[in-house]
């Protein structure tokens, strides 16, 4: 991203301004600039409950672009913060877990799914007893 001049505003502080209006803007404009696809997918995740899971397309969806599924799959598997991002609760259209689920290995993903009290049979959950519904 490249920032020029006409990109931002200034505010002198004399009064004029409420604090609070001045905060606003500080955090909106933070927003603005360290939005992303990745930073929505993962803040998306974190929404889903414990002993829920949710598909691929429904964590698009709560990105805020149902279409881009694969880019939910490229973000979880380079997720750096498995510990505050869940993705082991996000399964495929079918309920199925990952094959070669990034963090742990093989069984990894069923394991941290069972612990959470979501029953695992034949590598698929149960999408109509654990899938979030939106």
């Amino acid at each position: 991203m490249t920032t020029r001049e006409e990109d931002w505003n200034t505010v002198i502080p004399d009064g004029t301004i409420e604090t609070g209006d001045i905060e606003c803007m500080i955090r909106e404009s933070y927003q603005l600039i360290s939005d992303s696809p990745r930073k929505r997918i993962y803040e998306a995740v974190k929404r889903i409950p414990e002993g829920k899971v949710a598909t691929y397309a429904q964590v698009a969806q709560m990105a805020g672009n149902a279409r881009m599924c694969r880019a939910v799959g490229n973000a979880l598997h380079n997720n750096k913060e498995p510990d505050t991002v869940p993705c082991y609760r996000v399964v495929n259209a079918k309920g199925e877990l990952s094959k070669e689920f990034a963090f742990g290995g093989q069984n990894a993903q069923k394991k941290l799914l069972e612990q959470e009290g979501i029953e695992v049979v034949d590598n698929r959950v149960d999408l109509s007893v654990y899938g979030i519904k939106l």
